[in-house]
């Protein structure tokens, strides 16, 4: 607001000033100009938007030479067959499918796999906890969970307590943070029947299948490869199974192949979104079905230990260390990468997807090795103690 003097014809009888609003500024701190920049922020954020997704779904990259997403946009059979190519949105129904199988995970484990468990006799008894203690409570959550000598002799003479019972007191707080075997139980025999079932419906959509038989039909006609509802389905749960060990890995039972599992499951997700995206879904329910045929048996293994069957146990375990031998240093190298290198680059030639693709393969037969490794060393060993 602005003041000036006014007449005294128009304004105030004794001549003061009064105030005169000014026209409305157009500034950098007015409405229109903010209305402006804002537009201006949509406007460019939309562009930018607009160009990560061009990037991104760029052509050139996931497709061969002379196919567009134009290509795969219609249906491969006669209208109202129901068959269509891989879209990319059908990936995004895998994560609240990945929420589902978690929460059927959660029935399955307190009204199946429990009551079983009890059954056999698992007790869901932990271990024998430890003598509540304020000092040695601090120590162990924020200095040390095995304190070295030193630290032990200072504790006993600030505590007035043996140093056999500190050590004891320090190996019973370890132990009390382990799981208790009903819950190990619970979380093997979820993934026992996932596994043993998924599996069995692979076995059985592959039975049929022709590339099941000769894997050059994978890249026959390849990407003009329809989609079935069976295919589909298999495809989708797999990749909605393994979100939820994504979202459960720092829930579950911390193990020492934490880190190669957690890459495992980056792989493998990748492996099927990517392969679903750009239509390799022939030679990914191959590798799919393939990992599928060891992992139920390690499961059952677990759940045999478990039980206290040691001989059944061993069993387990040796027929799922020769299985995965076989399937993930025998059948894989020669038979899946053999026809993702070598078939497709004879019938289809490599483009940037390609080199991805196989690369996330050749990434999952480094693990392959690293884990057979580590069977073969626990064998050993379980043949040197005479039990698993």
């Amino acid at each position: 607001l602005r003041m000036r003097p006014r007449p005294p014809e128009g304004g105030a009888a004794d001549g003061r000033a009064v105030p005169v609003r000014g026209p409305p500024r157009v500034g950098c701190g007015g409405r229109l100009s903010c209305g402006r920049r804002r537009e201006g922020w949509q406007r460019r954020r939309k562009m930018a938007a607009a160009a990560l997704r061009a990037w991104f779904w760029n052509e050139r990259f996931w497709l061969p030479h002379n196919v567009t997403w134009a290509d795969l946009a219609g249906e491969p059979g006669p209208p109202g067959s129901g068959l269509q190519y891989p879209r990319a949105g059908h990936v995004l129904s895998a994560f609240p499918l990945a929420l589902g199988i978690f929460a059927v995970r959660l029935l399955f484990e307190r009204f199946i796999a429990k009551p079983c468990a009890i059954k056999l006799g698992i007790q869901d008894s932990g271990p024998h906890r430890a003598q509540p203690n304020a000092i040695l409570e601090k120590v162990f959550t924020s200095i040390t969970k095995s304190p070295d000598g030193k630290r032990l002799e200072g504790l006993s003479k600030q505590l007035d307590w043996d140093v056999r019972k500190i050590q004891r007191w320090f190996r019973q707080r370890r132990n009390q943070d382990k799981p208790t075997t009903l819950t190990k139980f619970c979380e093997s025999m979820w993934r026992f029947t996932f596994y043993l079932s998924i599996f069995v419906y692979g076995i059985r959509f592959l039975w049929t299948a022709p590339w099941f038989w000769d894997t050059r039909q994978c890249w026959y006609n390849y990407p003009f490869q329809p989609l079935t509802s069976r295919l589909y389905y298999y495809y989708i749960l797999e990749l909605a199974f393994y979100w939820s060990l994504m979202f459960s890995q720092f829930t579950d039972i911390k193990r020492k192949d934490f880190l190669i599992m957690f890459v495992h499951h980056l792989a493998t997700i990748g492996l099927i979104t990517f392969s679903y995206m750009n239509n390799m879904v022939r030679v990914g329910t191959l590798v799919l079905c393939l990992h599928d045929a060891s992992d139920f048996l390690l499961e059952a293994a677990k759940l045999a230990n478990y039980a206290k069957y040691q001989r059944l146990c061993d069993a387990f375990f040796m027929l799922f260390g020769v299985v995965f031998i076989v399937t993930r240093l025998g059948i894989y190298p020669f038979w899946i990468l053999n026809t993702t290198l070598f078939e497709s680059w004879e019938l289809i030639g490599p483009y940037p997807s390609w080199w991805l693709f196989n690369g996330l393969l050749v990434t999952l037969q480094v693990l392959h090795v690293i884990w057979s490794y580590l069977i073969v060393r626990t064998a050993y060993k379980a043949l040197v103690r005479g039990k698993v």
